[in-house]
């Protein structure tokens, strides 16, 4: 505890550090203030808000923090921008034009970044106008009839205004503040769920008696170990050892380095699960299933807890997890990169036999991330199968919990740096902790 309170003065101590966490909690204080504010038009009070935490509305919902079934300014969230910079990142990497764009250097980024925002605007454009129709259909009885002639085209402009405004908070806490802008506001979602999910499933286990306390004792118990995993998960790294040729300094001769190309166990993040999770929520919109009556694809492909669910989503998060890495991942390239540097690994000639080795490594360590993955991400459908309540156990895997980790992660890995520039201790005694990004050698 005092090493804990010693650390806090620490991370205090250095305005810098210090301004950068004030300004951060307060643009989340913001935007949680927005995210409690109605669209005009509406009733809360009369909102159908179970019917938005089903399926990828669920998952939706999840990430704007609650307020897409509350109807709020902030319903679409940072969704529009994060499918924008999807689309943008799979441009750079399979339209050669956009990779010039991208390898022009700072101008080329700004370049790529101003176009993300057009795209966001005209994405959530269409996303406001689905949600108009969505809000029509679902919570009728929630819109104000006075107001009626004027709530389309008012929610369109009033959504899309707040979600270039989030976009924009995010974007101050990346330059002003602590930690990825937007990847912070996705997490302040997720955890704005968790107290209200942690009470109810203290709840329902109390209600039911027979030792339904322990029980909870014993899901907590491994709701830490299963954060524990993904940690394993989110850090792992297989490390290619490289060395460098002697180079001459005038009449110095310098002995070369020996450095580690680190090859990530889960390059590809969190975006398996939320392409398998958006491929599977595409039979559900069939107009010729019959929901209700528990009948046809569209019961299986909306209910997470279904065993052949389970199955069809554990094969697609392994296809879309080699889909993903082969996509954002060179192997090419990064011998390329070597060879310019006087690099090269022990035992393999450089070039394009250094970029099949590369490949050939990072195949082998992609399986077993991809397996773990997938486990993740049916974890929640598991838990709800042992009789966890379905808001608590979206946070025993899956896309919230994922997030979650890496984010904290990244966060940390931020704090420690500034503490360690300033000759303080880290946070930890047993090593230097690492998010997302680990760096890599100087040469690459």
């Amino acid at each position: 505890m005092k090493k804990f309170i010693q650390t806090f003065k620490n991370i205090w101590s250095i305005d810098d550090l210090r301004s950068k966490i004030t300004v951060t909690i307060l643009l989340i204080l913001i935007y949680r203030f927005g995210s409690h504010v109605a669209l005009p038009g509406i009733d809360p009070n009369k909102l159908d808000l179970q019917s938005a935490k089903k399926g990828l509305l669920g998952l939706f919902d999840t990430f704007a923090g609650g307020s897409f079934s509350s109807a709020s300014i902030f319903a679409l969230g940072i969704m529009p921008y994060i499918s924008a910079s999807i689309f943008m990142q799979l441009m750079t990497i399979l339209v050669p034009q956009m990779q010039k764009v991208q390898k022009e250097g700072d101008s080329g980024r700004k370049k790529i970044n101003q176009w993300t925002r057009y795209l966001t605007a005209l994405v959530t454009l269409f996303q406001a106008a689905a949600y108009v129709a969505y809000l029509k259909n679902v919570s009728r009885d929630a819109l104000i009839e006075a107001y009626q002639p004027y709530f389309w085209i008012s929610t369109i402009i009033v959504l899309t205004a707040g979600t270039l405004f989030v976009m924009w908070l995010g974007e101050k806490i990346q330059d002003k503040g602590l930690g990825n802008g937007t990847s912070i506001i996705i997490m302040v979602g997720i955890l704005a769920r968790l107290p209200q999910s942690f009470l109810g499933e203290l709840g329902a286990k109390q209600t039911s008696g027979g030792g339904g306390l322990l029980l909870f004792l014993i899901e907590i118990a491994f709701l830490i170990a299963i954060i524990l995993g993904l940690i394993l998960l989110v850090q792992g790294v297989r490390k290619v050892p490289i060395s460098y040729a002697k180079q001459l300094v005038g009449s110095k001769s310098l002995s070369g380095a020996r450095q580690f190309l680190p090859l990530k166990v889960n390059a590809s993040g969190v975006m398996p699960i939320i392409f398998a999770q958006a491929i599977m929520f595409l039979p559900t919109l069939a107009s010729f299933t019959n929901l209700e009556s528990g009948k046809g694809l569209a019961r299986i492909f909306n209910d997470p807890s279904n065993v052949w669910y389970m199955l069809i989503y554990v094969v697609m998060v392994i296809a879309f997890t080699f889909l993903y890495t082969a996509l954002i991942f060179n192997p090419k390239q990064m011998a390329d990169n070597l060879k310019q540097n006087n690099g090269f690994i022990p035992g393999v000639k450089p070039g394009q036999p250094t970029a099949d080795y590369i490949g050939q490594v990072m195949d082998r360590i992609t399986l077993p991330g991809a397996i773990f993955l997938a486990l993740i991400g049916i974890l929640p459908g598991v838990a709800q199968q042992l009789g966890v309540t379905q808001s608590f156990a979206s946070f025993f895997g899956g896309t919230s919990l994922l997030i979650m980790v890496g984010v904290i992660l990244d966060t940390l890995q931020q704090i420690e740096t500034h503490l360690l520039m300033r000759q303080y201790d880290g946070l930890m005694s047993g090593g230097r902790i690492q998010g997302r990004q680990p760096a890599t050698t100087s040469a690459i």
